[in-house]
């Protein structure tokens, strides 16, 4: 019997910074919710937020230590997606490896499928 893939998994370096987000924030805590918008030359655009809980129909995927609540509308767009967490001296924040990508506009804030 095979394994079921992923639904998105997470680096540690990312799996390190949600959990010092999650510890800081000022209200509790789920775990950190991503969804896509329309946004960008690209057409989408990921979203990364705090999740208080799951909302109806979420996917919860839980690695390393940290849940994952998947909106409904994106699950298409990051099925087997890995999030990072990238730092250097412009930019630092959760960028994802999505295999799923068929085009990344110039400065890497939207996507296409």
């Amino acid at each position: 019997m095979s394994e079921k893939p992923k639904l998105m998994s997470l680096t540690e370096a990312a799996a390190d910074r949600a959990r010092m987000l999650i510890a800081r924030s000022n209200d509790p805590v789920a775990g950190l919710r991503i969804s896509v918008s329309t946004k960008g030359c690209n057409g989408m655009s990921y979203v990364v937020e705090y999740a208080k809980g799951d909302s109806m129909m979420e996917e919860v995927v839980e690695d390393k230590g940290v849940k994952i609540f998947i909106d409904p509308m994106a699950i298409m767009y990051v099925l087997g997606s890995t999030m990072d967490y990238v730092e250097d001296k412009f930019h630092s924040g959760f960028v994802f490896d999505n295999p799923n990508e068929t085009g990344r506009c110039g400065c890497g804030e939207s996507f296409s499928v």
